[in-house]
């Protein structure tokens, strides 16, 4: 069993690493367009792929946060849905997920 210590550790690192990749992504879309018509088709698509990316990252942030939000509360590791514990397993795979195997389907 993981202590709410480390899951917490967990949750702040992985927030930490969406926060610089969504950086990177901001500064990515924000290079000038390229010149040559092909080139700028081109780098709308890498453009469109880079903000699907950056809308994933975010609602992962917001999970991250809701996480740490019940870690506050001291209803961390708890289904908000039935009010069971959240097997180890499943928080091991997505320590910010808010519901247990049973709920989440």
């Amino acid at each position: 069993m993981v202590s709410i210590e480390t899951r917490k550790a967990q949750l702040l690192a992985r927030r930490q690493e969406l926060e610089e990749k969504l950086a990177e992504i901001e500064d990515a879309l924000d290079e000038p367009a390229n010149k040559d018509p092909e080139d700028r088709a081109s780098e709308r698509e890498d453009d469109e792929v880079l903000e699907r990316l950056g809308v994933t990252g975010l609602q992962e942030i917001e999970a991250i946060n809701a996480a740490l939000k019940r870690v506050e509360d001291g209803t961390y590791g708890e289904c908000v849905t039935c009010g069971e514990k959240i097997s180890d397993a499943r928080l091991d795979l997505l320590p910010y997920t808010p519901k247990c195997r049973k709920c989440a389907v």
